[in-house]
């Protein structure tokens, strides 16, 4: 059959959808682009950077965004002073909500959990740095990053129950026990107790523990390497992860062969290849 018709892509009609990252100005969080890596600071240290309407509604709206930046490989999450997020702003969250009816309150529900499906549908690797207070919202962030590094001092609370609400929010209760287990995150969700750091590294919620000192390095690092792997892949790799929860084991070996095909196809496979018969390591550029 011929292709002489066949239609034709014009590459800047693709360039037109792309949003580079590095030229984002956040208004309710410190947002900093650097070779690739992303950091986001919850910046509001002096109430232990709690959320508002505006800012869960700005990071939902970033973390869609990320899908068409070509400037980011990874993002970085931390919060800014000793403490990582302590959940929605009990002056400027919680007391609106009682005086709001039922389609108001499912809008707002509905945005939160928008964020967490942007945060796992957005390509980058997420790695997010907990140190001291991380509760209610703020362990819900944490749980929908990729990889978490903390403290021994950090503390982990889910404590929805404790205000009176269910502990399925914002998808913890599908997420959380495939991270630590039915059991422990059942424990979790019903008591809103706060996970210590190392009883937190022992559950599997923390891929590992850093002094309050070394963390904010730490973590940095962890996200450097990842940029410097096969971006690409790696892109895959987290896509993968959060589809295959919905797959049968045949539906999900069928879907890696059609992925880890499609990876085969890109230049840092072969860029791996040639560093390996040069004796060398390879130079990975995400394409």
């Amino acid at each position: 059959m011929s292709t002489d018709h066949a239609p034709r892509v014009d590459p800047s009609l693709l360039a037109g959808n792309r949003h580079p990252a590095a030229d984002y100005i956040a208004t309710h969080f410190k947002w900093q682009v650097s070779d690739g890596v992303a950091t986001l600071t919850l910046n509001r240290p002096e109430r232990k950077n709690p959320l508002t309407f505006d800012s869960y509604a700005e990071l939902r709206d970033l973390f869609g965004r990320l899908k068409y930046a070509d400037d980011v490989t990874v993002v970085a999450i931390e919060g800014a002073g000793d403490n990582f997020c302590s959940g929605g702003d009990v002056h400027e969250i919680i007391g609106p909500l009682v005086k709001l009816k039922a389609p108001e309150l499912l809008m707002f529900t509905r945005m939160t959990g928008d964020l967490v499906k942007a945060m796992r549908a957005c390509p980058q690797p997420i790695v997010a740095a907990i140190d001291g207070v991380c509760a209610g919202a703020g362990a819900i962030i944490a749980m929908a990053s990729d990889l978490r590094l903390g403290t021994a001092r950090s503390k982990t609370a889910f404590l929805f129950n404790r205000v009176g609400l269910a502990g399925c929010d914002m998808g913890a209760c599908a997420i959380l026990p495939r991270l630590i287990g039915q059991g422990r995150a059942s424990e979790l969700l019903y008591t809103g107790r706060a996970l210590g750091g190392e009883e937190g590294e022992r559950w599997g919620w923390l891929n590992r523990l850093c002094t309050p000192e070394a963390l904010h390095d730490e973590a940095m690092a962890t996200a450097r390497a990842l940029a410097a792997g096969p971006t690409f892949a790696n892109g895959i790799t987290k896509t993968m992860l959060h589809q295959e929860w919905a797959m049968t084991i045949e539906q999900a070996i069928e879907a890696e062969a059609q992925a880890q095909a499609i990876c085969m196809l890109t230049e840092d496979f072969s860029r791996a290849y040639r560093a390996f018969v040069a004796k060398q390591k390879p130079h990975f550029e995400g394409n």
